[in-house]
């Protein structure tokens, strides 16, 4: 029979079919941290954190990501790699199993909402085999308080099996791991994988649908605010710095990963948590992220010290992506609630393994259009299945695979915006710098942060400029707190040759890969594109 305990009003599971098992409705953070050491044998850190190890997937699988293709996305969803069609009566058989294999078992309902903004608040229920995955459901969403709670009506329902595998020859996958999702009907499948990324961009996958319906512009981006009410917006794919530098001390954090712009001119947070990177993490580059793994975070596939408890973040044997979920309460300096008004800076973060871009360059809208539809970066090791060194990538919009729509459809939103709000756009290389990745250097964390803190303060408005000759980026010629020398990347580069080859096929990369847009861009957009060969080979 199931254990119903404390669920809200009018709430069931037998409208599912699951008619017996144990079902542990909305437990607290405490409870949830019990079961998972006592019955999942999860690890408690040094810190008071638990740690998990989630398998054989430690990031996310984007080729077995599906939509189910039927009357509300045939004509709308942007089929392709990315967006992958599935067939009802597939999803429909997989429904059912996982219904069944859900029965007599344990198992742990979290109710919560995406979107701070309650104008556009979106209610979901979320249905987890473990008890750390529901922890990570707790920390990442918004949490309704009790009398929220006893009238939650969920539109999206989500099941979450990891332990389900999936028989590709008879379900329809490619494999035996998967996550569908059924627009018409609101319903997320994610199986065979325990990586909890997969439930977060679920989500996110959803609302880059259903918000464009209420013109409300979706961005995968980091979001913080000063003291004076400006708002900034950090655009980037995962490993570009979009947690990091939006963790500023000196200004509050909105969120650090997924947002919505509203027809009103505000910013608000998706979600109520973070899902930081903790890869070599210290508490002297990233203290404010070192200090929110407490009790009631969770770690991802990170190593110890011998003998220990205590975390080695440098520890790189399960996979580079270690990760920690929080709630954003465990963070000092947050915006109450989450959500800003009046953006005055939007960041572009790539990348570049090429270590050809600048470190800090202004864009025109043009080109603010153009690099917002390319996206171009490297994915970083361990973000993705498969992915071991920096790999070059144009992901559109900086979150291509989350992206169900045509991506001009995004970035005429965002052009939109930009007119609407005047917002100053800048492009931010936080890849390498003095030759390509295994040759150049990474990008210090710290020049990177003097040079968005001056152009938060309006420190760049007068500086004087100049023009990367192949992009066309103006480039700022000096800044407090950062060598001159690296300002311009040709001149970080002992072979100038070479520094031309590699910009001139960068550009050309660009220009492949935006074919593909081309027939649906406005000439706004294409005006922002590169000129491939611009820069010539000089001798010595």
């Amino acid at each position: 029979m199931l254990e119903l305990g404390n669920r809200p009003e009018h709430s069931s599971l037998r409208d599912l079919g699951i008619m017996y098992g144990k079902a542990h409705w909305n437990l607290p953070p405490e409870a949830l941290i019990k079961i998972a050491v006592d019955k999942e044998n999860l690890q408690v850190t040094d810190t008071g954190a638990i740690a998990v190890d989630t398998g054989e997937f430690t990031g996310r699988a984007p080729k077995d990501r599906f939509i189910v293709k039927d009357s509300a996305t045939e004509s709308s969803v942007w089929w392709g790699n990315v967006n992958i069609p599935f067939e009802r009566d597939k999803f429909d058989q997989l429904y059912i199993k996982m219904i069944h294999y859900f029965e007599g078992k344990e198992f742990y309902v979290r109710d919560c909402y995406a979107c701070a903004d309650r104008r556009y608040r979106t209610e979901i229920r979320v249905i987890n085999e473990y008890a750390w995955s529901n922890l990570f459901v707790y920390n990442m969403l918004l949490r309704p308080d009790e009398k929220e709670l006893r009238f939650f009506n969920p539109q999206w329902l989500i099941l979450n099996a990891p332990g389900f595998r999936a028989d590709p020859k008879t379900d329809g996958t490619r494999q035996h791991n998967f996550t569908i999702i059924d627009f018409k009907r609101k319903i997320i499948l994610i199986g065979g994988s325990a990586y909890t990324g997969e439930i977060k961009k679920s989500i996110f996958a959803a609302l880059n649908f259903t918000l464009p319906q209420e013109d409300v512009f979706p961005m995968h981006c980091s979001a913080n605010v000063g003291e004076n009410g400006d708002t900034a917006i950090f655009f980037g794919l995962s490993g570009t710095g979009k947690t990091t530098l939006s963790a500023d001390p000196k200004r509050r954090l909105i969120g650090d990963d997924e947002h919505g712009w509203t027809p009103d001119d505000i910013i608000f947070n998706f979600e109520g948590g973070c899902y930081a990177k903790t890869i070599d993490l210290s508490e002297e580059r990233e203290p404010e992220i070192y200090r929110a793994i407490k009790t009631g975070a969770l770690l991802e596939n990170v190593g110890f010290y011998p003998n220990s408890n205590r975390v080695n973040y440098e520890d790189r044997s399960k996979t580079e992506n270690t990760r920690v979920s929080y709630p954003l309460s465990h963070l000092r300096n947050i915006a109450r609630p989450s959500v800003g008004h009046h953006p005055k800076n939007i960041f572009f973060l790539t990348c570049d393994a090429y270590g050809v871009l600048p470190p800090l360059a202004r864009l025109t809208p043009e080109q603010a259009a153009f690099h917002f539809i390319s996206g171009y970066t490297a994915k970083v090791a361990g973000t993705e299945a498969g992915i071991v060194e920096p790999v070059l990538t144009f992901s559109a919009c900086f979150g291509a695979p989350f992206m169900p729509l045509h991506p001009a459809r995004y970035a005429h939103m965002l052009i939109d915006k930009m007119k609407e709000s005047q917002a100053n756009v800048w492009l931010v290389n936080t890849g390498w710098t003095g030759g390509p990745y295994g040759k150049g250097k990474r990008m210090q964390l710290s020049y990177t942060r003097a040079l968005i803190t001056a152009a938060l303060e309006g420190k760049l408005s007068d500086a004087s400029y100049q023009t990367h000759e192949v992009f066309g980026l103006a480039m700022v010629t000096q800044c407090p707190g950062v060598p001159k020398e690296i300002l311009d990347p040709r001149s970080t580069w002992t072979d100038k040759d070479a520094y031309a080859h590699q910009a001139n096929e960068l550009a050309a990369a660009f220009l492949k890969n935006f074919e593909k847009f081309a027939t649906d861009a406005s000439e706004e957009i294409r005006a922002g594109a590169p000129k491939v060969g611009q820069l010539r080979e000089v001798s010595h």
